[in-house]
């Protein structure tokens, strides 16, 4: 890192991993601020009896256990009121999304859009200057030929490269992630010999709190129809589209002599799709909204491994340029459930290419 003496402004979620962030920097001698989001509007009613999450009534906890990280660290702490922003950007962007059959990415929308945008946008407004932003991200950046480029961590398990391919060159020019040399294991040990609050805190898992985001819609938004498979025969009933993703097999509620899965969602007819897993296997799909981080644009064909959902293992495939911010994207081989409005992130290496949205 460098020797000169950044001031620092740090993304607090109320995690051991962000705590650590802090604590590591401000071990270097860094001028340190501490910033959150508020998020959560009251309005909406969201259940508090599940896992923590990133959206719900149990985020204050989130915002007290940042204070409380400020205190031990003496660094201030401003709590940037964005919960317009986050209505506007990320539950709108959810909520039109599965209301047309596809599977939203909120935690990457809410990155590019929020942590790493308008949050800092209205810091700078209220007068908090720094000169770096900070956050508890597993992941590296390194600038080579004047352009910033994306890598995976030194702890490939905690990647989350996937969630951060949208950022920009000047997102990322401004941005540090001291823990991408680091394995989760380590922060935690950090985190216990320096005696922070959160050394034992437990991960945030869901978007929402309880898992449950019917709340976000109207009554009218959600409709039961029928379950049919691809010859249109009906077999059962749905209890609206927005519960259902393609490649689902588990709560589909229909007997059948061999497993079925949701291969299409017909929101025209309000109608889910089901057939056997031969009908979701692709070679092939189209991407469209492509950031590249490397480069401006995709002038011939590169192979790359590329990742569909955050879970799957990235697959070799060859990415083409189609022009209009889009590219097509041929596998090796045939890939499971690719699925409408997830995002797919495309590796050379540890390098992120880029990615885009699933079309």
């Amino acid at each position: 890192m460098s020797n000169k003496k950044w001031r620092v402004a740090i993304g607090l979620s109320g995690g051991v991993d962000s705590s650590v962030t802090a604590a590591l920097l401000k071990r270097e001698g860094f001028e340190l601020y501490g910033l959150s989001m508020q998020i959560y509007d009251e309005d909406i009613k969201i259940d508090t009896s599940g896992k923590n999450a990133c959206y719900g009534p149990n985020k204050a906890n989130d915002l007290a256990s940042a204070s409380v990280t400020c205190q031990a660290l003496g660094m201030p702490f401003h709590v940037i009121d964005l919960r317009q922003e986050f209505t506007e950007n990320v539950i709108e962007y959810f909520r039109c999304e599965y209301l047309a059959g596809r599977t939203p990415n909120p935690c990457i929308v809410c990155n590019s859009k929020l942590k790493f945008g308008l949050m800092l946008d209205k810091a700078i407004a209220s007068g908090i200057g720094f000169d770096k932003f900070a956050t508890g991200h597993y992941a590296r950046i390194v600038e080579e030929d004047g352009r910033y480029l994306l890598k995976k961590p030194l702890d490939i398990s905690k990647d989350q490269t996937y969630f951060l391919y949208s950022l920009s060159q000047h997102q990322l020019s401004r941005t540090i992630f001291p823990l991408g040399e680091y394995t989760k294991n380590e922060v935690r040990e950090i985190a216990r010999y320096m005696g922070l609050h959160t050394s034992n805190r437990p991960e945030s898992q869901d978007f929402i709190s309880g898992g449950d985001y019917t709340p976000f819609f109207n009554e009218n938004d959600i409709r039961g129809g029928d379950i049919a498979d691809k010859e249109g025969k009906v077999l059962g009933r749905h209890r609206g589209i927005i519960y259902y993703t393609i490649g689902q097999r588990k709560g589909l509620g229909i007997a059948a002599p061999k497993p079925l899965y949701v291969s299409q969602i017909d929101v025209k007819n309000n109608r889910i799709i089901v057939s056997d897993q031969s009908d979701i296997m692709s070679k092939e799909m189209t991407v469209r909204d492509i950031n590249l981080i490397p480069m401006d644009t995709l002038d011939s064909p590169v192979k790359a491994d590329v990742k569909i959902r955050v879970q799957h293992r990235a697959s070799p495939a060859v990415v083409t340029g189609i022009g209009d911010g889009r590219a097509k994207v041929v596998f090796d081989e045939p890939q499971l459930a690719i699925t409408p409005g997830q995002s797919a992130v495309f590796y050379v290496d540890d390098i992120v290419l880029g990615g885009g949205v699933i079309e």
